[in-house]
This record gives C-alpha cells, structure tokens and sequence, in this order.
C-alpha cells in the first residue's frame, strides 16, 4: 500500500419514501467527515500488509434507513431475502442438453427423495448447470499463467477483499458482488492488464454488475470517488465498454450464490424451521472462495455445495455432513466433493496466513451471527467422503 493513503468517507444510507420504480437521485461528491475510509492504494504481491479497515457502519437490517444529511451513494434492493429461491407461481424452465447433466436427478426423483419444494426446482439447478457449463461464461482456472504478466493472485486477492468492503458501504446485494469477481475473471481470462489498471477493472466490473442485479445503482461518480479519484468518470466508462465488449454482453453467467440458495432449502426440507446460523456460516464459506485463485477450477454449483457440506461440518462435526437428498438435489457425491471441501476448510482455517480482513470481519457481526468465528476440527475425516446410504440421510435429517 502506499505510505501517503488518502481516505474516502464511509457513508451511510438514508431513508426514502419515494416509490422504488422511481429514477435515482444523481450523487455529489461528499464532504469530509471523520469516519473515513482506505482506498485500495497500490497493488504489491505482498498479502502480509496492514491495512486500515474502518467500519462500514451498516445497520442490521439490510433494508434499515439511516438519517444522514449526505446523499447515499446507492439505495437497497428489492429482494425480501438472500435466502429466497422459490417463486410463488408456478413456471415452467427450458433445460439444457448437456452429456454432464445426466448424473442430475429428474424432477420424479427429486420428488420421491422427499424434498417439499415445488416440482421445476430441479429443473432450475439442471438448466443453471447447463450454463455454468458453457466455456463461454467459465473463466480459464489458470489464467494468471496462460495471459496476465503484471497482475498476481496476491493481486487479485487484495482487490477482491476490498470490493467485500465497498460492496458492503454501498449496501449492494450479495448477487452484485459474485457476478463482479466473476466479471473480473472473465475478463483477465482473455485480456492482459496492467496493475496499474487492476481496481479500476474492479470497479467497472462492480457498476456493470449492479446495472444488472441492484434497482438503484450506485452512479459513475461514486466508484470514482471511492477511489479517491484516482480515476475519472471517462476512464471508468472505457474500462466499461471493453469489459462488454470482452463479455460479448453475456453477463447473466450462474454465480455460486444462485446454486447456494437451492441447496440451502435442501439441506433443511426436513426442518419445521430454517436454521439462520447454518445458512449464514454457508454464505460465509461460499464468500471466502471468492478471495481465493485456486477455487476458480471449481464449478460455483460444487462451491455451493462444498459451502454446505463444511457448514454442517462445522456446526455438528459429530455427525455426517452429507444427506441423499444434498446427494440427489445437487448430482454430487460426498467423493465429488473432496478436493473442494478440503481447500475451502483451508481457507477457512486461514492456514495460508492471510491478511485479507473484509469477509471475516464482515461475517464476525451480530447481524451475520458472528459465523466468522465457529472453527472447526482441524481434520474432516476421510470417512465423510465415503458413499452414503438411505440410513445416513435419516439419521442426518433428523438431528439437523
């Protein structure tokens, strides 16, 4: 980071009485405050930097109003919930035609599993499959060796946590964020980057994506300005138009969050009542994947269900992590998983070393539970791994 850092005010979001289908306020620069906040600075391969995380100062409630005479760089979305996968009518879902789609379960199966969801779930997890499966809207696992020369997974890293935090600040959904990284991604998967131009990448990919998922986005002028101006609306805007361009307009890509909240609801089909704790320490995992380059070879639907298998782990390491219907709903055996799993308890166990902050300290708030602290044994044992039976599944169901 650079030694003469200059600092952003964190701002908070105000109230509104106005319809939401109504355009937004444009947003003024802001004046300075004492709550300030740490741009990204200069990138260095070096994760073993101490920065100066300041807090967000975000509510509980996403959707709760703050009484600020500042204008708020972005406004809430509509979305009741980030666990909300079902819709009330039914509809129907065209599915993909793909020779990896046939150890998925069809609707009949899932049903006879006994999962008490309506009947074309298992058609949206088939046809979100079938996208994430398409090369188009993959990112190339081993791109910092094929085609970047100046940027570093160190690099990527770093600007990932601090797009955690901004996306936080402007209180953007988790949706928002997952298809920024994946963005980012894409785009550093066939275009080289100079450093130099690896946050203003972020920061295009993050106004791209929130164009797409947030009903106000945050304006041009903000994401200059949380950058401390270090770069102009102008520039924002061409890195913009090349991200399109480089996307071929295809950003609809399945992120790990879309797959997540089905497995969330299969996990506890069984339950009278959701466990908030168990989805939260879900989120947490499939959010610290993000930070991590190595996780790229992985498909987000096994991100997901990794995430899941490790929550249960984490909650009731006694018990097995894995159920028929997790098996049936999301065509993943316990074996499939492995590899997955075992790189996200790492991370999760932080066994690298790594100073990068935002989503654990995000995670360590009331509001999420404080799941950021559960820690869990420092070995899953190899026998979690192993096929499952009818009995296992019982048994799980019933002590979850």
């Amino acid at each position: 980071m650079s030694e003469n850092e200059n600092h952003v005010q964190s701002t908070r979001s105000s109230s509104s009485s106005s319809s939401r289908k109504r355009a937004p306020k444009a947003h003024h620069p802001l004046p300075p405050s004492k709550k300030r906040r740490v741009p990204l600075g200069e990138l260095t391969n070096s994760l073993h930097i101490t920065t100066n995380n300041s807090d967000c100062n975000i509510s509980e409630s996403k959707y709760a109003a703050k009484e600020d005479d500042s204008p708020p760089p972005s406004t809430a979305s509509s979305r009741d919930s980030d666990f909300e996968t079902t819709p009330k009518n039914e509809c129907e879902v065209k599915e993909g035609n793909h020779n990896d789609l046939e150890k998925f379960p069809s609707t009949e199966s899932i049903q006879k599993s006994g999962l008490r969801r309506c009947s074309y779930t298992s058609s949206i997890y088939r046809y979100l499959h079938s996208l994430e499966m398409e090369g188009n809207r993959r990112c190339l696992s081993n791109y910092m060796r094929e085609v970047q020369d100046d940027v570093s997974g160190n690099m990527r890293e770093i600007l990932v946590d601090w797009l955690v935090e901004v996306a936080e600040e402007y209180r953007l959904v988790s949706d928002t964020l997952y298809l920024t990284v994946s963005y980012i991604d894409r785009f550093l998967s066939s275009q080289a980057l100079s450093r130099n131009n690896l946050q203003l990448l972020g920061v295009s990919c993050m106004l791209i994506a929130s164009k797409y998922e947030e009903i106000s986005p945050p304006q041009v002028e903000s994401f200059c300005h949380i950058t401390d101006n270090t770069y102009t609306k102008d520039q924002v805007l061409d890195m913009e138009k090349q991200v399109l361009k480089s996307l071929n307009y295809e950003m609809g890509a399945p992120t790990t969050i879309n797959f997540l909240r089905i497995l969330l609801k299969a996990a506890q089909e069984n339950c009278e009542s959701s466990d908030l704790q168990f989805e939260l320490l879900s989120c947490y995992l499939a959010e610290l994947s993000l930070l991590e380059y190595g996780c790229m070879r992985f498909l987000p639907s096994m991100i997901a269900a990794s995430a899941v298998f490790l929550s249960s782990f984490t909650i009731q390491p006694q018990m097995h992590p894995w159920s028929m219907t997790l098996q049936h709903h999301s065509g993943y055996r316990p074996s499939d998983l492995k590899e997955c799993v075992l790189a996200i308890h790492d991370i999760q166990l932080n066994r690298k070393g790594s100073s990068s902050r935002a989503v654990r300290d995000k995670y360590t708030q009331n509001k999420f539970k404080h799941v950021a602290t559960l820690s869990p044994p420092s070995e899953v044992p190899g026998c979690y791994f192993a096929a499952i039976n009818e009995l296992c599944s019982v048994r799980f169901s019933r002590m979850r």
